[in-house]
This record gives structure tokens, sequence and C-alpha cells, in this order.
């Protein structure tokens, strides 16, 4: 599939990171458009004490509506949201976040895995992932499951991460749709 051709009913855009991750979204925030018809969910590996201000560096790079997310919160379109800390992620059919203290997956709470296979259970082919930075496969299962669904699987060009494994191993697997690089995703999003 064409980066440019594009041709997807999103309900639902996750954003899976780890290592070298943050700094490609602080260089997207500035591009995105506001209005979008969809929430974006941002699933990002970091550590309880040191990251307790992400929603708030993001927020400063952004006029959209950027929101830490709490258990039971409704899904809302137009709105960015950013999974907490030591918390697996899930999203419910009925329209609400799902936070799960269970053990970790791929060494990471939250793992992208779950959040992704979660999220294609609920939006199917209306589900856009994309899976950037990382030092280990978490994101690669979920990726999967989103194909699985007809959903759309992005990675960040490896060539182009700070940290390549994580989208050189979802390649490595056949799990992706779209390769792109850095300076290209948010472009993509405005597309969706």
């Amino acid at each position: 599939m064409e980066k440019d051709q594009i041709n997807i009913n999103c309900k639902a855009l996750i954003i899976g990171g780890s290592a070298g991750s943050i700094d490609v979204i602080l260089m997207l925030l500035p591009h995105l458009k506001a209005g979008f018809k969809f929430p974006i969910i941002m699933v990002l590996h970091r550590k309880n004490s040191t990251d307790s201000k992400l929603s708030e560096l993001f927020s400063n790079k952004t006029k959209i509506l950027v929101k830490d997310i709490e258990d039971k919160d409704p899904v809302k379109d137009g709105t960015i949201y950013i999974a907490p800390a030591d918390y697996h992620l899930l999203i419910e059919s009925t329209g609400v976040f799902s936070l799960d203290a269970s053990e970790k997956v791929n060494f990471s709470r939250p793992s992208i895995d779950v959040t992704f296979e979660s999220a294609a259970d609920v939006y199917q082919d209306k589900l856009v992932c994309i899976l950037l930075s990382g030092a280990n496969a978490d994101g690669v299962l979920g990726l999967k499951k989103v194909k699985s669904k007809k959903g759309m699987s992005v990675v960040q060009e490896p060539t182009n991460a700070k940290v390549p494994f994580m989208p050189e191993m979802a390649i490595k697997n056949k799990q992706v749709d779209i390769i792109l690089n850095d300076n290209e995703i948010a472009a993509f999003i405005n597309r969706l």
C-alpha cells in the first residue's frame, strides 16, 4: 500500500514507541491539524517517576487536547491520550479505557502489544497503528492482530529511528503496510 493512497475510515489511531520515540512525537505534534474524527492514543514505554509530566510536555507542542488516561475514561474523538506508566491499556467494546496491572509483556507495562490487540478487537478494519523507535519487539504481535482484523499497520523507517530494533522486527515479521520517515508521520495522520 502506498502512503499517498490511504483509503481507510479511521476510528482510532494508536502510536506505540519506546526508546527514541518521544523525540519523534515532539516533532510531529505541532504539525497535527485539530478537529480529527478519531482519538490518538499513545502507548510509550517509560518509568513511572521520570515521565509524569509527559502530557504537559506534549500539550506545549500542540493546540489539541492532551489527556492522561484514567481507568474508565470514555474514548473521545479529537483528543490525544497518553497511557499511564506501569499499567496495561485496554479499550473496551463499550468505548471506555481500562487499566490493568497484570504481568509485564515484553518487559513492559504498558505493553504496546496489549493495547494494539485490544484495539484491534474493538476497531477492526478502522484501526491504524504506528510503531516507532524502540529496543525490543513489543508491538510486533499486536500488529499481527491488527492486520488479521484488516486494520492498517505503519512503522517508522528503521534507518531513521534512534533505536531501530522495534520497527525492524515488525518489518522482518511482515506485519507492515507502510514505512514512514519521522518527518512524514504528521502528514500521514492528517490525511486519515
